[in-house]
Order: C-alpha cells, then structure tokens, then sequence
C-alpha cells in the first residue's frame, strides 16, 4: 500500500499597487539605472527591485585649479593648426569614416599625366605610437583618376602638410580653394629593435617571391 503525503503550502496574498504615472515611472527608472539591485525587507519574503545610482564622474583638478573630467582623456587628441585663413580642419564625413577629409588651401593645376603638391596650410600633430596616412578620395579616383603619393607623416613632424596629387587621365585637372583632395588616416604602428641575426626561421612559403602563390 503507497503512503500518500499531504504538503500544505501556505499563500500569501498578492497585493498590487497602482502607479499613478506609469510612464513617467519607468521612464524614470530606466534612465537612472540599466541595471537594478535587488534587496530583503524585513518580514519579506519577496525581494524588491531599487535603482542603482549613477556612477559619477571621476575629476580631476588642473594645475590652475580647472577641473575636467576622466573620461576627455578616453579618446587621443588629433591637434591640428591652421598656417593660413584658407586652411580648413579636417573632418570626418560620418560617424564611421575611418579618414579625416583634408581640403587645398589654394587654387592649383594638376597637369595631364604629371603631379602636383597642394598645400592644406595645416600642422597637425598626432598621437603616440601612430602615423598619419594620406589616402585618395574614391570619388576623385573614379571620376577624374586623380591619385596620392609619398603619403606618410610621421608622429614628431610639425611642418606644413602638403598632398602630392598625381593626375593619369589626359586632361589637367583643376583644384579649388576649399576642395576635398585627399583623406587622413590614423594608424597604430609597432616599431621593434632591430637586431642582427645569422638565420631566419624555416617557412612553408620559403624564398617564393612574386607571383609564387598564384597569379
């Protein structure tokens, strides 16, 4: 014969409690904290939910007494001055544009198959442990077969900064004050010891140079 058990569980009645502005309520809790604590009241059984206060800001305090905050260090600096009143920054064109768009500082002619330097009338200087890259605009490389060149700036150089443009097409190109001519790119650059040695290590690929892995 089974023995049969009898659990009797006691229930406790569910109290809910209106809010009187629903939206405004969690409107304002969703702002205050995206991530709630839990807490035991007393003689409660159920936990209750309460915001988690915002972290504030860390300061600190410049030598003439400014204060600023942690969090404008997060981001390295591109500082930039202009030489001339036809200098222009550069610019990104959208939140996820790798380059910064550098403009001439002047009216100049490309010639038909030949090159020419365009002045920015910017000194820029960039961040540790980077070097800055021009690269072309495709838009001037499909339409008009404008290209760059000699397009690396190193991290210690304070001089002008000018954009050599070499033209392939057959017509000169012309360039106006203002214009887009080229990007800026940041890149991280690693810069070991060189160091002589008597061997290199044994690859697969080997001394297969050009053309050796397919065409």
């Amino acid at each position: 014969m089974a023995a049969i058990f009898t659990f009797k569980a006691a229930l406790r009645p569910l109290t809910i409690f209106p809010l009187s502005h629903p939206s405004s309520s969690l409107q304002r809790f969703s702002k205050e904290s995206r991530r709630p604590s839990w807490r035991m009241t007393q003689g409660d059984t159920s936990p209750s939910m309460e915001p988690t206060p915002k972290i504030q800001k860390l300061e600190e305090t410049r030598g003439n007494g400014a204060h600023r905050s942690i969090e404008e260090d997060a981001l390295p600096l591109l500082r930039v001055k202009k030489l001339s009143t036809n200098a222009v920054l550069p610019s990104r064109a959208s939140a996820l544009a790798a380059g910064y768009d550098l403009h001439s500082a002047s009216a100049t002619v490309v010639p038909a198959r030949r090159k020419a330097l365009v002045p920015t009338d910017l000194s820029i200087s960039i961040p540790p442990g980077t070097y800055a890259r021009i690269a072309p605009r495709s838009g001037l490389a499909w339409k008009h077969s404008i290209d760059v060149g000699a397009g690396v700036i190193d991290a210690d150089y304070r001089g002008p900064v000018g954009v050599i443009l070499f033209n392939h097409s057959d017509t000169d190109f012309q360039v106006y004050t203002g214009d887009r001519i080229a990007q800026l790119i940041i890149e991280k650059i690693v810069t070991p010891q060189v160091v002589e040695v008597d061997d290199l290590d044994t690859t697969l690929r080997g001394v297969g140079g050009f053309g050796s892995t397919g065409v």
